[in-house]
């Protein structure tokens, strides 16, 4: 299960946020009203992971679509 100490909406208006997990790492990350978050696999960095190897979802931009988020991302990669 993946801790997200300090992230909060307000933090995703300015930075995105990243991090890893049992083998995944995390992008989350803010734009049009909406909390873009993806999951791809290690070693690699975002920039340097294939496209094909991303998964995307969207949230509502709101503490609630941000738990939502980490909820998503800790069922993909704790399961």
């Amino acid at each position: 299960m993946i801790n997200v100490p300090g992230l909060s909406v307000n933090f995703l208006k300015k930075e995105h946020y990243t991090g890893s997990h049992a083998g995944f790492r995390y992008y989350l990350s803010s734009s049009n009203d909406k909390i873009n978050v993806c999951i791809y696999p290690e070693p690699w960095c975002f920039e340097a992971t294939p496209e094909k190897d991303k998964s995307w979802k969207e949230f509502p931009f709101s503490p609630e679509g941000l738990d939502e988020a980490i909820e998503w991302i800790n069922s993909y990669v704790c399961s």
